[in-house]
């Protein structure tokens, strides 16, 4: 009758597996190897490292400082005002708001540029059509944010 082969297996270092791997890594990630250590070099010298590390050592401390922060009733109202202008700002067209960008930016070098006109030359300009149309849209303006006071008081 055969006789059983007797088999141990060999204990496994598991230091010396991962220096086996690491030696025998492909060469094609040395270029990256490399960009690592000169990112991390970059982190140390400007101080970041540090920075990160003492953000994570003291982690409870930032993490109840920020929410006492934020639950402060002008932070709320903050964050609740640049959610309703980020919607504004997602209503108007870019052409638009382009546009108005390049109207002001030439009323501004205008204004620098030469004398402020005369009050008669202020009247004739607001006769024209287009002066007519802003006031209008301006005045429009002001009716609303009135109305919205007047809602606000009563």
């Amino acid at each position: 009758m055969a006789k059983p082969i007797e088999m141990r297996p060999q204990p496994r270092d598991a230091r010396e597996e991962l220096q086996r791997r690491l030696n025998d890594a492909p060469m094609e990630h040395a270029d990256s190897m490399l960009s690592l250590y000169k990112l991390l070099q970059q982190l140390h010298d400007s101080g970041t490292l540090d920075l990160l590390r003492g953000a994570l050592g003291a982690e409870n401390a930032i993490i109840s400082h920020a929410t006492s922060l934020i639950t402060q009733p002008e932070s709320v109202r903050n964050i609740r005002n640049l959610i309703i202008l980020a919607k504004l700002l997602g209503s108007v067209d870019p052409e638009v708001l382009h546009h108005f960008s390049e109207i002001f930016s030439k009323i501004t070098e205008q204004a620098n540029d030469e004398d402020p006109p005369s009050t008669l030359t202020l009247f004739h300009r607001f006769r024209s059509k287009d002066s007519r149309r802003a006031l209008a849209a301006g005045i429009s303006v002001l009716e609303g944010v009135g109305r919205e006071l007047n809602t606000k008081r009563g």
